[in-house]
Formats: structure tokens, C-alpha cells, sequence
């Protein structure tokens, strides 16, 4: 999908850069793992595309590998990261650190409920609705001291960037799970549009973008 010139506000939900538990199949969650070579990598490719779109502003969770991701645009771009937990991961619990067929094996029913499209929690970690509150909170709160026309760039993990997006554009919980999970260093971007007496709207202009295709290696499905 393509950006529509009449668009007000821009926000750009960036899923951070690949780390050795996203090559390995291992549930991050808020376990502070670190991109690996081609992470950092993909930050430095990724970060030269979405310097063109004129960011006016980055906000980033605080865990390391979104950080590191963040730091690539700020490079280029330089501007300053603001940091902001509630762009976090979803909390895992005991999920964090095993790989989905260790999760299969322990936690079935969860793992079926999860594989199913549901929005519980996994491992005694956080709702899925929890999350989406968060980081819908953290970007508004980054947004709303900008001027008009400004571009936001949140820098985010990727089940909490779906569920971020999915909430932005009004999507009830129950079809969540419509939109595809974001690549490695892939991004959307949320237009704003005029909403009437209900204040403005978000409307999803563009979906896992990226240079190329890449397989989606995630805690999301």
C-alpha cells in the first residue's frame, strides 16, 4: 500500500533487527537480547530507506536490540531516541528463552490457545490487550507534542507492533489477528486522517515494508 499525500500525522511502527534467539526460534518476550551481526546489519539498510520519509521524531522501547535499531536512524537522521518501556515486548513469563516446541511440550494449552488466535496470556505473562494499551499510550504521548504533518518513527517489537497497529486503526481484539506479523526491520505506517466529532483517525497506508520479503522470525505468530 502506498502513502497518500493528504495525510496529516505519519506514524512509523519499526519492528527492531534480528537477534540470535529470532534465528533460533526462542520466545523473547522482555529478555534483553542484543541484534546479532545481521540485525545490525538490517538496521543500517533499513535506516537509510526511512531517513527519505523525513522522520520528525524516534521514540524506542528501551530493550536493546529495538534500541540499537533505533540508534541506526538516529545516525543518519540525527536525531535523538527517546526511550519508553511501554513499547516493550509482550511478557512472556515462563515462555521467555524456549523454543516453540519446548513451549508445545510443557504449556499445550496455552501454546494451542496462542496457535488459535487468542489474546491470552502466556507463561503468566501480560493480555494481549495490556500490551496494546501500553504502546498505543507511548506513542500517543510521542505524537502529541509534534507538529502537524509530523512523521513519528516508534521503534517496537513484533507482537507488541501488531497489536499496537491493530488498536491504532480500531480493530476489535476478536480480529486482530487479520493483520501479519512485521519482519525483522520491516515497518507500517499510520496515517492520520480527519475523524468528525470523533477526533482524527488512523488509517493503515503501508504493511511490513521492507527492502525485499523476509520471513517473519517472532514471538507473534
Amino acid at each position: 500500500m502506498n502513502h497518500d499525500g493528504s495525510a496529516r500525522r505519519r506514524i512509523v511502527v519499526w519492528r527492531h533487527g534480528q537477534t540470535t534467539w529470532n534465528f533460533d526460534g526462542r520466545f523473547q518476550g522482555q529478555s534483553d537480547v542484543e541484534l546479532d551481526a545481521t540485525g545490525i546489519e538490517q538496521a543500517a539498510r533499513a535506516a537509510q530507506i526511512l531517513a527519505a520519509l523525513a522522520p520528525t521524531a524516534i521514540v524506542s522501547s528501551d530493550l536493546s536490540r529495538a534500541r540499537a535499531t533505533a540508534e541506526a536512524l538516529a545516525k543518519v537522521t540525527e536525531l535523538p531516541v527517546a526511550l519508553d518501556e511501554r513499547l516493550r515486548e509482550t511478557f512472556l513469563g515462563t515462555w521467555q528463552g524456549r523454543t516453540r516446541a519446548e513451549v508445545e511440550e510443557l504449556f499445550p494449552g496455552e501454546a494451542a490457545a496462542w496457535l488459535a488466535g487468542g489474546l491470552e496470556r502466556r507463561g503468566g505473562g501480560e493480555h494481549m490487550t495490556e500490551v496494546a494499551d501500553r504502546a498505543v499510550a507511548a506513542v500517543l504521548d510521542a505524537l502529541a507534542p509534534l507538529p502537524p504533518r509530523a512523521t513519528l518513527v516508534a521503534v517496537t517489537h513484533g507482537g507488541a507492533g501488531r497489536v499496537l497497529i491493530a488498536q491504532m486503526i480500531g480493530l476489535p481484539p476478536e480480529q486482530w489477528k487479520v493483520l501479519g506479523g512485521l519482519a525483522n526491520c520491516c515497518w507500517s505506517v499510520l496515517s492520520e486522517r480527519p475523524g468528525g466529532d470523533t477526533g482524527p483517525r488512523w488509517v493503515l497506508t503501508e504493511h511490513n515494508a521492507g527492502t525485499l520479503p523476509q520471513p517473519v522470525l517472532s514471538d507473534d505468530r
